[in-house]
């Protein structure tokens, strides 16, 4: 039996007016922003004026070849990147007032140049790690990954994932004891993703099987989870860290060849295991949701369960399988913590890392690779706090911090064309 049109879901890479190559309508929002930026890194630029060179560091010790360093004005280089902002934001213009649409490739390039005017200025004086800066953004965005790839198939399945900090945190918590307890990471890698996909399967027991409001289900999860590591953690690992809280250390392993290669080697290559793990998620994720059988479901159940249902796909069993894989691999996330990062676990380690990852797949529009990008724009940002704070940059830390929602607000508000959810999202689904 073929299945209705009704039952095929939208391919966001096929297809649809708001693909990968060109924004949906000929909207002001676009030419507004890039405008607004503009005119802000003008002020900043006029009003703090910076003396001296800054030097963009492209190699580190270890490398095979090596690259000289890049050595530019620090005024002069943000002016430059400021004139040609201002002939994106006019090409901008003149594409809405013809009624053409906008290719992605111009905000995507006017938010490289305006990056580098950023750190011209922002560095000025100092040397600036440009391997350390994006290895280390990499690195600090893999629990977000993790949790956006899970958040993108538990709503693409049709449930909404608002649980995704609670899997993380679960997963943390889980790698931590698992892995202290049989003395090895990968046993405390498992225990995280079983975690995760119990957090997953509570979530779809209340929101698919009794129908309980899914924003409700997930933010009461999210509660329930930091209470109860938190009380885990205060009565039985920090009176027992030497056996129950002290997990084998997954470093850092580079990938003989690949881990030389200038630039591009010391920022993939030169990576924990965990990280190698989630070039691979990414890849399967994607893979299984456009190109199976199993993704095609998937979609199907979350874009239109009634017809789904009609041409013999179990739509109840569908979403809890999606949401256990969901769980599974935001859990994989959490283990990031505290299998890499600190070699323990403390109470609230995640910082609210889910709700980050959650806006990722919405600023990503539901999708892996998109998702996946905006959670590294995420860490981009936390990572780049840290680095302008130890060269001395007169940046304050606290504009740092909020560099990415900032960015976030902006991208949904107009860079990314319209978002559209699923449509049968956060909607139960009753048989019949």
């Amino acid at each position: 039996m073929s299945t209705p049109h009704a039952a095929a879901p939208t391919d966001d890479r096929a297809g649809r007016p708001d693909g990968p190559h060109v924004m949906t309508t000929a909207s002001p929002k676009v030419a507004i922003i890039l405008g607004v930026v503009t005119l802000l890194l003008a002020a900043v630029v006029a009003f703090g004026s910076q003396t001296g060179d800054t030097t963009f560091r492209l190699s580190t010790r270890r490398d095979l070849a090596q690259l000289p360093d890049v050595t530019v004005p620090a005024n002069a280089t943000a002016w430059v990147a400021i004139v040609l902002m201002a002939l994106a934001t006019a090409e901008a213009v003149r594409r809405y007032l013809a009624r053409t649409k906008v290719p992605l490739w111009l905000p995507a390039a006017y938010g490289v140049v305006a990056m580098i005017g950023f750190l011209a200025w922002a560095a000025a004086g100092a040397t600036l790690p440009v391997i350390g800066l994006l290895a280390g953004a990499l690195a600090l965005a893999v629990p977000l990954v993790f949790g956006a790839l899970g958040g993108v198939l538990g709503e693409r399945v049709g449930v909404v994932n608002i649980a995704i900090d609670g899997q993380l945190l679960a997963g943390a918590f889980a790698a931590a004891l698992v892995g202290s307890l049989l003395g090895s990471a990968w046993a405390g890698l498992i225990g995280a993703m079983l975690a995760g996909a119990l957090v997953g399967l509570v979530l779809g027991v209340f929101a698919i099987s009794y129908f309980v409001d899914q924003v409700i289900v997930g933010v009461v999860l999210n509660v329930l989870i930091i209470g109860l590591t938190s009380f885990m953690f205060s009565q039985v690992l920090a009176p027992n860290a030497a056996t129950l809280n002290s997990p084998p250390r997954l470093g850092p392993v580079s990938v003989p060849l690949l881990g030389e290669i200038p630039v591009i080697g010391p920022i993939l290559f030169r990576q924990s295991v965990v990280v190698y793990l989630l070039y691979v998620a990414v890849a399967v994720v994607t893979w299984s949701l456009y190109r199976t059988r199993w993704g095609l479901r998937v979609r199907a159940v979350g874009e239109h369960p009634q017809a789904a249902d009609t041409v013999g796909i179990n739509v109840l069993r569908t979403r809890y399988r999606t949401l256990l894989i969901a769980g599974a691999t935001a859990g994989a996330g959490g283990a990031f913590y505290t299998l890499v990062s600190v070699s323990q676990f403390n109470r609230e380690m995640t910082g609210g890392a889910g709700y980050i990852a959650l806006a990722a797949v919405i600023f990503g529009k539901w999708d892996p690779i998109r998702a996946t990008l905006a959670a590294l724009l995420f860490g981009f940002a936390s990572n780049l706090q840290g680095v302008l704070s130890v060269i001395g940059s007169p940046v304050p830390s606290e504009f740092m911090l909020m560099l990415p929602y900032v960015v976030t607000v902006f991208a949904v508000a107009g860079l990314v064309g319209r978002s559209r959810p699923p449509a049968a999202v956060g909607t139960p689904y009753r048989k019949g």
